[in-house]
């Protein structure tokens, strides 16, 4: 029996446009077109449907990840401690 091959994705290249479909997000992400699906379907991800198709904004994808930062940006991290003098 013949084992499929795993294909590494390849990574977006060039300039990445304002409105990409499935497969461009997939490459600018580096998931797969499927996680991509299943995020439409929890309505975690702001995707606009035209027809049978749907496409991304890049502004809103780009906001859309920062919101979910898990590590906290310089100004709002919070001292864990404070030293005695």
């Amino acid at each position: 029996m013949k084992q499929k091959r795993k294909v590494a994705k390849k990574p977006f290249l060039g300039e990445v446009p304002e409105v990409m479909d499935i497969k461009t997000l997939a490459q600018y992400l580096g998931i797969g077109r499927s996680k991509i699906y299943g995020l439409i379907r929890q309505k975690k991800i702001p995707a606009s449907r035209i027809g049978r198709q749907y496409r991304f904004s890049k502004p809103l994808v780009d906001a859309w990840l920062r919101e979910r930062l898990i590590t906290p940006q310089p100004e709002q991290q919070i001292p864990l401690f404070k030293p005695n003098k």
